[in-house]
């Protein structure tokens, strides 16, 4: 696990630690000193906790004139023993929401596992958004995790289908990722109706 890197090719567009509204602001980032871990196992250094033993992320981008911003996961996702759901929500996603923030795209591919608890907090989240026209699109999600999402009926938060979670979003910048991302949304909400 130690050898998994957030994406690092967006650095030029945007850098969580230098966004004085990022809940990263002024953060501090080792290349060798692995002090984070998963189950045992050293994980990268670039990752960042959010209160969470077993789910890290990484900011990628945050663009605030077009409100939406970028998320890649590491770990399991884990409701039921460590209310993950919970850290993501009350310490990034919220502090985002603050800052004007309505759509996210979380990029799943590193997520191991998933967990359920209930559903408040993705209630709350997409009702926070909901009225704004916000929205949360899945890219990347291992199969058995989105399988576990339909199972529990937490779907019905996000946007995925097999188009946008197939996203090869690491051969876009941000912004080309979102517009592909939310010509999808239109389509399928418009779809929905």
């Amino acid at each position: 696990m130690h050898d998994i890197e957030p994406h690092y090719s967006w650095r030029h567009h945007y850098s969580a630690e230098e966004d004085e509204r990022s809940p990263f602001y002024e953060r501090q980032y080792s290349e060798f000193d692995f002090t984070n871990s998963i189950y045992g196992y050293c994980i990268h250094p670039q990752w960042d906790e959010i209160g969470s033993q077993t789910l890290f992320i990484k900011l990628l981008c945050v663009d605030y004139d077009e409100q939406f911003a970028v998320i890649e996961m590491l770990g399991e996702w884990n409701d039921c023993l460590y209310n993950d759901i919970m850290f993501l929500k009350r310490d990034i996603i919220d502090k985002l929401i603050d800052e004007g923030i309505n759509r996210f795209i979380l990029i799943g591919e590193n997520i191991l596992n998933f967990h359920y608890s209930d559903e408040s907090y993705y209630d709350e989240w997409f009702e926070d958004i909901n009225s704004s026209g916000g929205w949360i699109a899945l890219i990347g999600f291992r199969d058995h995790v989105l399988d576990e999402f339909e199972k529990i009926d937490i779907m019905k938060y996000f946007i995925s289908n097999e188009n946008v979670n197939a996203i090869n979003w690491r051969t876009y910048n941000p912004m080309q990722l979102y517009q592909i991302v939310d010509k999808f949304v239109t389509r399928q909400l418009g779809e929905e109706e």
